[in-house]
C-alpha cells in the first residue's frame, strides 16, 4: 500500500459521494456532552476571551491524545481560564455534523470522515490541523477457518462501516490481491460484512463472521476471544506509519480564535510528549478516562496489546491520508476529490518550533 507523491486533483463529480457519506451517516450514531473528565479546572486568564472551547472525540484508544490530554488536564492548562467542554461521539459522521453546526469547535477524528466532511462542504467546513495517532488496525481471524492470507478468499470478514477508514483499507487490500468485491453490497470473492464494532465480537464468537479488519481495542477483544492476528495494517505502509486519527477544526473557529486553537494544539503536542515519556501512566490514564466515559475500562488482556499497537504522533502523515482518499476513489466509494487546502499546519508548526522540534508538512495539500 505505498503512498506515491500526491497529485493535485480536480473535483470531478459528486455522484459517488452521497453513497459514502450516506452510508456513514445512516447508522444512527449518537453523542454525549459532558464536562471535561480532567483533573484540572479552568483557572487564570481566558484565551481569546472565550468562556469555553468545545472539543469532540471518541471514547476509544485510537483517540488517546484527547482521552489523556482531557483526563490529565493538559489541554485545560493551556487554555487557562477558558473551560474545556467535551463531547464524545461513536462515529465520524455525527462528529462532522456537530462541527458544522458549531456544537464543537475542535475534534479528533479518522481520515475518511475528515475527507468526507471537507469535500461535502466544498472545502469550506474544516481544516486538519494536526496528527494524533498512527496504527492500531488489524485483520483478526478465526484460526480454525483461516490460516493464511489466501484463505481469506471466500470468507466473511467484518469491517466497521461501509466506506469508513477500515472498510476502504480492506477493499483496497482485496483489490491488490486481484479479488473482486462490489463496494456497495460487499459481495464478491470475499464477503465484506459491515458490522458495528460493538457487535463484532459477538458476531465473531457466534461464527457469523470469520474475521474482521478492525481498529483497537476491537482487534484485541477478538484475540481475547480466540482470534489470531493475521495481518497488522501498519505492515502495508512505508515506515509502518499511517494516519488513524487527525485533529480537525471548524474554519470559522480557526479564523476567529487562532489563539484558542494554538492553545489546544500546545496541549495536544504536550500530551503526546507525556504519553511517549510515561507509557504506563498514560495507558492507565486513558483507561481511567474510558471508565468515566464508557462506564468501565478495559481489562489488561485487551488494554495492553491494544495500547502497544497505537503510536501517538503530531505529524498528520498527510501523504497517507492522500493515499487513503485514492483508495476510496479506486474502490468506487468516492468521486475524485480536490483535497488542496484540507491541511492548515501553520499553528502546529509554530508550536513545534517553540518545542525545538522540526516542522511537519502537508504533502502538497496545504494550499487551495
Amino acid at each position: 500500500m505505498p503512498a506515491p507523491p500526491p497529485s493535485r486533483r480536480r473535483f470531478l463529480a459528486a455522484a459517488a459521494l452521497p453513497l459514502l457519506i450516506g452510508a456513514l451517516g445512516a447508522c444512527g450514531y449518537g453523542s454525549q456532552r459532558q464536562e471535561s473528565t480532567g483533573k484540572v479546572r479552568a483557572a487564570g486568564e481566558k484565551t481569546d476571551g472565550l468562556d469555553r472551547v468545545k472539543i469532540g472525540y471518541f471514547p476509544n484508544l485510537t483517540h488517546a491524545t484527547a482521552l489523556v490530554g482531557d483526563h490529565e488536564g493538559i489541554i485545560q492548562r493551556e487554555l487557562g481560564g477558558t473551560k474545556v467542554e467535551s463531547t464524545t461521539f461513536n462515529a465520524g459522521p455525527s462528529e462532522i455534523e456537530a462541527l458544522n453546526a458549531g456544537s464543537i469547535d475542535i475534534g479528533w477524528i479518522g481520515p475518511s470522515p475528515a475527507i468526507n466532511g471537507y469535500v461535502k462542504t466544498h472545502g469550506t467546513g474544516l481544516r486538519i490541523i494536526s496528527g494524533s495517532a498512527s496504527g492500531g488496525v488489524k485483520l483478526v481471524v478465526n484460526p480454525e477457518k483461516i490460516t493464511s492470507l489466501d484463505d481469506v478468499k471466500g470468507k466473511k470478514i467484518a469491517t466497521p462501516q461501509k466506506g469508513n477508514t477500515q472498510d476502504v483499507a480492506f477493499l483496497n487490500w482485496i483489490a491488490q490481491r486481484g479479488w473482486k468485491v462490489d463496494p456497495r453490497s460487499g459481495k464478491g470473492d470475499v464477503s465484506v460484512v459491515r458490522t458495528d464494532n460493538k457487535v463484532t465480537p459477538d458476531a465473531f464468537k457466534s461464527g457469523s463472521v470469520d474475521g474482521a479488519w478492525v481498529p483497537e481495542p476491537t482487534a484485541s477483544r477478538l484475540v481475547a476471544d480466540g482470534g489470531k492476528v493475521l495481518l497488522d495494517e501498519s505492515a502495508l505502509w512505508p515506515d509502518r506509519k499511517f494516519v488513524i486519527t487527525n485533529v480537525i477544526v471548524s474554519q470559522k473557529f480557526l479564523a476567529r480564535h487562532p489563539d484558542a486553537v494554538e492553545a489546544v494544539l500546545r496541549g495536544s503536542v504536550k500530551t503526546n510528549a507525556w504519553i511517549r515519556a510515561n507509557p504506563a501512566k498514560a495507558r492507565a490514564s486513558a483507561n481511567a478516562a474510558l471508565g468515566v466515559l464508557a462506564g468501565k475500562g478495559l481489562p489488561p488482556e485487551i488494554l495492553d496489546p491494544a495500547w502497544q499497537s497505537i503510536r501517538v504522533t503530531d505529524d498528520p502523515l498527510a501523504s497517507t491520508l492522500d493515499a487513503e482518499a485514492r483508495h476510496a476513489v479506486k474502490a468506487g466509494l468516492l468521486s475524485e476529490p480536490d483535497l488542496r487546502g484540507i491541511y492548515d499546519l501553520r499553528l502546529l508548526n509554530k508550536v513545534l518550533r517553540a518545542e525545538n522540534r522540526p516542522a511537519v508538512d502537508a504533502a502538497g495539500l496545504g494550499e487551495r
